[in-house]
């Protein structure tokens, strides 16, 4: 069966509702029935628990709490490097932004305006840049870390489908990263200006960052922007910056001559949060 054949009951499926249930239902304090679903789970995906502060599943009320779980100290030290990987999972894509084309899947590539929310203005800073998507898979650990230092300057929640973020979907819709509900974030760095985008998908309930809290829901179907040249928000490297609820993708954004990606990158390659992701070019 072809990636956009197997991709089409997507179209059809009441993606918002199956969210906005599956946000309440994550949510729910359910006792032995929210231990039970954590439970299976566990089994279901090979989640090591090893790794949480809390390794226990009857130690979370929620399933929420559950999926974004703290690691314990040191399980995920920070390599020496300009730019570490700011989550676990696998790389989908990476590497240069053709003018304003960022390669999507075999067949398929969106432009930086359309990532952003349209900001013209804020994409041109990425022509000819790099980019790095990463997939986060239902096992993984869902918050997200800073890849290097940084002092966010904005925010925006850009309004969108919910389509599965997996490898077939990506294969198989084109403008996937695009067209998904996401949440902008754009930071100055030592590498310079930098954007993060969280990407929505299927079933997750919401996302978050540390300096504002939950983003979505509301759900207002209109692009919402925060500005932050008032405050002074810095994040050190490796600090969390967001989270998942229930999981997703990261895209990363940087400016043209910024990074070399690590020699060790490949698609379909499985990262975790802290190693190193990429080095200032020589010279």
């Amino acid at each position: 069966m072809s990636d956009r054949l197997a991709v089409l009951p997507q179209y059809l499926l009441p993606k918002q509702a199956l969210t906005a249930l599956a946000g309440r239902l994550a949510r729910a304090q359910g006792g032995p029935r929210t231990t039970a679903a954590i439970e299976r789970f566990i089994a279901r995906y090979r989640v090591d628990m090893s790794e949480a502060v809390e390794p226990r599943p009857a130690a979370y009320a929620t399933f929420n709490d559950f999926f974004t779980r703290a690691l314990r100290p040191g399980v995920r030290p920070l390599a020496a490097a300009a730019a570490v990987c700011p989550v676990d999972g696998a790389v989908s894509q990476f590497g240069p932004i053709d003018q304003d084309q960022i390669f999507q899947a075999k067949g398929h590539r969106y432009s930086t305006t359309a990532l952003v929310g349209g900001d013209a203005t804020l994409a041109a800073q990425f022509d000819n840049g790099s980019f790095a998507t990463i997939y986060l898979s239902p096992r993984d650990y869902h918050r997200i870390h800073m890849p290097c230092d940084g002092t966010l300057r904005r925010m925006v929640h850009v309004p969108g489908d919910l389509f599965s973020v997996n490898p077939v979907t990506a294969r198989g819709v084109p403008g996937l990263f695009a067209r998904n509900e996401r949440v902008v974030c754009v930071f100055d760095t030592p590498l310079g200006k930098m954007v993060l985008v969280l990407v929505g998908a299927t079933i997750v309930g919401s996302m978050a960052t540390v300096w504002h809290g939950q983003v979505n829901p509301p759900r207002s179907g209109e692009l919402r922007h925060w500005d932050y040249a008032d405050r002074q928000i810095v994040l050190r490297q490796g600090e969390e910056m967001g989270r998942f609820l229930l999981g997703s993708t990261v895209v990363l954004l940087f400016q043209r001559g910024a990074v070399r990606f690590s020699e060790q990158w490949a698609p379909a390659r499985p990262v975790r949060l802290g190693e190193a992701m990429a080095e200032r070019p020589a010279g």
